[in-house]
């Protein structure tokens, strides 16, 4: 039996409604949780249009992973410093922070295949562009930060864009899943990105690897041409009007499975997700494992991220206890891995981490774009997005400076520490919220046996 997709509600209520259930009780309420039959663990591949977006973004993903470590790797023997590095994943991601909302508000007004394949246009112009400067010898470490800034921009467009089109491909029947199958295939090309990259690196130069990404994003963008368009799950253009993105401001403000994961993702993003700067880090200074191993320990946590998005297909309900737990468990991991005193104690620790990490990933983002109405996703999820990848703008050169400055283990320890510390307070947030709100529902109940025996109208003692 295929189980219904969750409802996705319109705006609601906020507390200051007491005949209204808070929204946060379905994420609460200690329910059982159900799994999905084996044969249905990657069903929304059944669709065509998302079949073939995910062929092509297979390869794209490879790609970009590609490029990531060979631009890290690039800066970091160009200036000799990691917090180089750090500087040039915060121009990466500074324009989300600063524009995200724009491109959410853009995504929900505008056709989502034809914005994806301007973004991955420009993206493959850029490619081109560094691939060209590297392979030449003229690359300078201004040259990749403008780059990064560039496709920042992009960015900006493209990831809203993104996350909106999955439903339009799938529908709301096989959203979750299709989520589950775009982690597992970014995290595939996370685990075969980074070792084919550092393989490259010392055979050839990371400047093929540029060329590879400009040649992936072409295929993207011919195959995104190619869908059947009269299949696709059409949503309404929001039509254009002053306060839309204060509307989504006060949706995700108001609407506690939204409100409650991106305040953690705050957590993660800013100290835990620059992990490549920490594995720089640690494949230069601590491990002295080159290029190789860079790409190695990049490659070990993709592994886990892997196992972490694959186990997500296969959970049928979802909480808000999983996010914060799964955030936990990934702050703890990359804190003991502090302390491992070898190379593959330490790849087994970011195994585990990159398991928790996507558990933790995934499941805020099908928490946050189920419970967000249609019309408004786009931005909403551009809000989501803007902290989650935006807050890495702050993170990256934060996780550099604390590497050079106290140690990449002492770096790597305060990164997970403080999510472990968050989402403990906010565990203990919620936990006191859901003890409050049964109470409330005792008084109630006693109020209305009394009130029915007496008047013969509960509903008269429904406000208090």
């Amino acid at each position: 039996m295929v189980h219904p997709s969750p409802q996705i509600p319109s705006p609601g209520p906020t507390s200051a409604d007491p005949a209204t259930p808070p929204q946060t009780d379905a994420a609460l309420r200690p329910t059982r949780s159900e799994r999905v039959p084996w044969r249905d663990t990657f069903s929304s591949l059944r669709i065509l249009n998302f079949r073939l977006f995910t062929a092509a973004h297979v390869v794209a993903v490879v790609a970009v992973w590609m490029q990531r470590i060979a631009q890290d790797w690039l800066v970091l023997e160009l200036s000799g410093s990691v917090t180089a590095v750090g500087i040039t994943t915060a121009f990466q991601f500074l324009p989300t922070l600063l524009l995200g909302p724009l491109g959410g508000i853009i995504a929900d007004r505008y056709s989502k295949r034809i914005l994806l394949m301007a973004s991955q246009s420009a993206a493959a112009v850029l490619a081109v562009a560094l691939a060209l400067l590297a392979l030449t010898g003229a690359v300078q470490v201004w040259h990749v930060y403008l780059v990064a800034l560039a496709l920042g921009m992009v960015t900006v467009i493209d990831q809203p864009a993104r996350q909106v089109f999955v439903h339009e491909m799938v529908g709301p029947d096989q959203l979750r899943n299709a989520l589950s199958v775009s982690s597992s295939v970014f995290q595939l090309g996370a685990m075969v990105g980074p070792a084919v990259a550092g393989m490259l690196i010392g055979a050839v130069g990371g400047g093929w690897a540029f060329a590879i990404n400009a040649a992936a994003c072409t295929l993207t963008v011919f195959m995104l041409g190619r869908l059947r368009t009269d299949q696709l799950f059409h949503t309404e253009p929001a039509p254009r009007s002053k306060g839309m993105l204060r509307e989504g401001a006060r949706y995700a403000r108001t609407t506690a499975t939204v409100f409650w994961p991106m305040a953690m993702c705050a957590f993660v993003s800013v100290f835990a997700l620059s992990t490549p700067v920490l594995m720089a880090a640690f494949a230069d200074q601590v491990f002295r494992s080159g290029a190789d191993g860079f790409g190695l320990l990049n490659t070990l946590v993709a592994t886990g991220a892997l196992a972490g998005a694959v186990a997500s297909t296969r959970r049928r309900m979802l909480r808000l206890r999983t996010v914060i737990v799964s955030a936990a468990a990934y702050g703890c991991a990359l804190a003991v891995s502090a302390f491992s005193p070898s190379l593959p104690v330490f790849g087994a620790v970011m195994i585990v981490a990159g398991f928790c990490s996507m558990q933790f990933i995934t499941s805020a983002n099908q928490l946050v774009q189920s419970t967000t109405a249609v019309p408004i996703r786009g931005r909403v999820m551009s809000l989501y997005i803007m902290v989650l990848i935006g807050g890495q703008a702050v993170g990256g050169p934060l996780t550099g400076w604390l590497a050079e400055a106290l140690g990449p283990q002492a770096a790597i320890f305060t990164a997970g520490a403080v999510p472990a510390v968050a989402a403990g307070c906010i565990g203990l947030v919620l936990a006191r919220q859901a003890r409050l709100r049964l109470r409330g529902r005792g008084r109630l109940r006693g109020r209305l046996r009394v009130s029915d025996g007496r008047h013969g109208n509960p509903a008269a003692n429904l406000l208090p």
